[in-house]
C-alpha cells in the first residue's frame, strides 16, 4: 500500500507545487528564494523539481526570467507574464471551487481512524 499512497500523494502535490510556484511569481524571484519562502510555508520543493517547472512554465509562457548581474553572483529571477496573472488567476480559482467541492464530500470523514 506505501507505494500506491506515494504514487497518489506525488500525483496530488504535482499540480499543487505548480499553482504554489505561480503564486510566488508575482514579484520577481530567484530559485533559492523562491525555494525558502515555499519551504517558510510548509511546501517542501527540491530545487532538482523547482527549476524543470520553472523551465516549463517559461516555455508556457506563463514566466519570463531575466539575469540580474549587479551582484558578485548572477541570478536569473522569474517573474510571472501578463498571461501567466490571468492563468494565475484563473487556477486559484478553480482551485478554491474545487477545495469547497472536496471539503462537502470529505465531511465527516474526520471520524474514519487512520493507522
Amino acid at each position: 500500500m506505501g507505494s500506491l499512497l506515494d504514487t497518489f500523494t506525488t500525483e496530488l502535490r504535482r499540480g499543487t507545487l505548480t499553482l504554489a510556484v505561480l503564486s510566488q511569481l508575482r514579484t520577481p524571484q530567484y530559485g533559492y528564494s523562491l525555494v525558502q519562502q515555499l519551504e517558510n510555508a510548509g511546501v517542501i520543493i527540491e530545487q532538482s523539481t523547482l527549476y524543470p517547472l520553472l523551465r516549463r512554465l517559461e516555455k508556457q509562457e506563463l514566466v519570463s526570467s531575466s539575469w540580474d548581474t549587479n551582484e558578485s553572483r548572477p541570478r536569473k529571477f522569474y517573474v510571472l507574464s501578463d498571461y501567466g496573472i490571468e492563468v494565475y488567476k484563473q487556477l486559484m480559482d478553480e482551485w478554491k471551487k474545487m477545495t469547497l467541492e472536496l471539503k462537502s464530500l470529505l465531511q465527516g470523514d474526520e471520524n474514519i481512524e487512520s493507522d
